[in-house]
């Protein structure tokens, strides 16, 4: 009787006529023998174990990172939006896509750096589109205590959805108070000119009427008032030194202490704060290429503002708010300042630089010119709008309401001055034009 082969491990040989073409098992349980040969497929229980203990472990601290003040979600669904390549890589616009809709928007905008051009627009974009637009009545308090802060969040985050709320205020972590993290945006400009800006505003108010600010400000000295702003920088009076010239990076920096003072630290966390919670921070020098932006992130609240923007009779509101009786400091004043500011210069470089890198990545080609023969901060825009800061704040949103009112409403003496102004405002604007047609030719 002959006897059956054997294969080496023992047992009967599957194979007795010889292995198959192609070496494959002809049999449906087979499979197993020859999964079995491969060392990398062996997996313990162990294995299995350690490897959903580590992707536990990582969507765990996924999800401690956003509850201890991460990125928002709706952030990191627009860096996903728009790719993980370099924006110097990108050589035009992104494919056209739906993105997410946020329903919380902060804009603690900062003083004097436009931000009442973009209220006027809010207000009448709120109504065009029907989000809520949560303003408050404290205008001068931009550093809160722990319980202010927890206050101000609470009824912030209780507010009707979706809404847009806008305040000078320093920036809040909400997640900190067990709040959900908003979306924020800002807009600032070039520190010396912010900060030139304001000194005449204090003083001589913009062409709403000097003596009608004189009215508004009557605890200021005459000698204060008319200090030259060489002496002031050059004497190193208080109003323009430090701490009173680190004014912008506290906006983004936040509510600690240390954000109050000048210094790295400072700089440092408004810098990290600006990429992990602003959806943007645009510079008010290109506010035209910021609100196109605002369009495109924020389509359900800014859609059309560039075109009410452009709008004459909304220029004209715009124009009435452009601080008066400017004048140039000396170089050596100018030095100085720069030397005294070059925290607030290297975050607003910094701002700068982002913005050109998105507007980049949307295929937004930023204005290089070469610089002209005096700084660009002494030339005032009549199209820019100005931000009061400290107790003169009190009137902006009853200066808002006053412009909303209608011509039946108002005082013949307030009428009277919008004329005037109005008047004053087509002058400089055929001067303009005038001036843009020689440079043309």
């Amino acid at each position: 009787m002959k006897k059956k082969q054997q294969h080496p491990g023992g047992g009967a040989d599957p194979w007795p006529h010889g292995a198959p073409l192609g070496g494959a098992p002809p049999g449906p349980g087979s499979w197993k023998r020859w999964v079995s040969q491969l060392p990398f497929l062996r997996l313990s229980l162990r294995d299995y174990g350690f490897c959903m203990a580590t992707l536990l472990v990582f969507c765990l601290g996924s999800l401690f990172y956003q509850l201890s003040g991460g990125p928002p979600r709706f952030l990191l669904d627009l860096r996903q939006y728009l790719g993980n390549s370099t924006y110097l890589d990108d050589h035009g616009p992104p494919p056209s896509k739906v993105l997410p809709f946020p329903s919380q928007v902060v804009y603690n905008r900062v003083g004097k750096c436009g931000s009442r051009t973009v209220v006027l627009l809010l207000r009448i974009l709120s109504e065009k589109h029907g989000f809520n637009l949560v303003t408050s009545d404290i205008h001068n308090k931009t550093r809160l205590t722990k319980n202010e802060q927890m206050e101000l969040i609470k009824n912030i985050s209780t507010a009707e959805q979706p809404y847009l709320f806008t305040r000078h205020v320093h920036f809040l972590n909400f997640s900190r108070f067990g709040g959900d993290q908003p979306v924020y945006i800002n807009i600032i400009r070039d520190p010396v000119n912010r900060f030139l800006s304001n000194y005449f505003f204090r003083r001589f108010g913009d062409w709403r009427g000097e003596q009608n600010h004189m009215i508004r400000t009557p605890s200021m000295r005459q000698e204060e008032r008319y200090l030259d702003i060489n002496e002031c920088i050059l004497e190193n009076y208080p109003e323009c030194s430090n701490p009173r010239l680190f004014y912008i990076i506290p906006y983004f920096c936040g509510q600690h202490p240390r954000c109050r003072e000048p210094g790295e630290w400072a700089l440092e966390r408004a810098k990290l704060n600006v990429n992990e919670n602003f959806l943007l921070v645009g510079i008010l020098e290109e506010l035209e290429d910021v609100l196109l932006l605002l369009e495109r992130f924020l389509p359900h609240y800014f859609k059309g503002v560039l075109s009410i923007y452009k709008d004459p009779e909304h220029r004209k509101l715009g124009n009435m708010t452009v601080t008066v009786r400017k004048t140039v400091p000396s170089p050596e004043a100018v030095q100085i300042l720069y030397q005294r500011m070059r925290y607030e210069y290297e975050f607003y470089h910094y701002v700068k630089e982002q913005f050109h890198l998105l507007k980049r990545k949307f295929g937004l080609k930023s204005q290089v010119s070469q610089p002209p023969l005096r700084p660009q901060f002494f030339i005032p825009s009549p199209l820019e709008t100005e931000e009061p800061i400290g107790d003169e704040e009190q009137d902006d949103e009853k200066w808002l309401e006053d412009i909303y009112k209608s011509p039946e409403q108002r005082q013949p003496e307030d009428r009277l001055r919008q004329t005037q102004l109005a008047g004053c405002v087509v002058q400089t604007r055929r001067q303009l034009n005038q001036e843009a047609e020689r440079l043309t030719d």
